[in-house]
């Protein structure tokens, strides 16, 4: 699996589901179930390497004016979201995160179960259902992608006053006036 077929998959699920992560959700379990071990292990490698590459002050920044406050797991589940949402907003966001304004109609965005997507997918295909290194999560662990630890948020720190206008469509859209 490379970086197009991630984001077919990911699109075609979002497409799918219409609104409903639950439906997301289960459509990517389905997806993924179809395909050989190694390409959802490598599917898994590509959700953390996005997950990494959103590990940025400006979404935290973003999130922060969405939600009015950011914590480790809420920030993790947001870029889980942001990935589900799909390669064009994600890399519009990426980019500039002001455009998010334009996609969001409430705050609160998160897709956690993203995150167990691929395990669900590798137990369905294989027929394990004993967590070992072999599973995705523990193969991606192994190449040192590692989302929870040993990350380093890229780009630079901000203050609150300076949100309004180092991202204004969010702010005018979310912000506290």
């Amino acid at each position: 699996m490379d970086n197009t077929a991630f984001w077919q998959i990911i699109d075609t699920a979002k497409a799918a589901a219409q609104g409903n992560q639950q439906v997301q959700e289960e459509t990517l379990i389905n997806q993924l179930a179809q395909l050989e071990p190694e390409h959802i292990i490598e599917f898994e490698c590509i959700l953390r390497k996005h997950l990494l590459e959103a590990d940025h002050f400006n979404i935290i920044a973003a999130q922060k004016i969405i939600d009015g406050y950011v914590s480790d797991d809420p920030y993790l589940y947001f870029r889980c979201w942001l990935v589900g949402q799909g390669e064009a907003v994600f890399t519009a966001a990426i980019d500039k995160p002001d455009t998010l304004a334009a996609v969001l109609d409430a705050p609160y965005q998160d897709f956690e179960e993203l995150l167990y997507v691929a395990t669900a997918a590798f137990e369905k295909r294989t027929g394990k259902t004993e967590e070992d290194d072999s599973f995705p999560r523990g193969v991606a662990l192994a190449r040192g992608l590692d989302y929870d630890f040993g990350s380093e948020t890229k780009g630079e720190d901000w203050t609150e006053n300076q949100l309004p206008k180092m991202l204004p469509k969010l702010w005018k859209k979310f912000g506290v006036a």
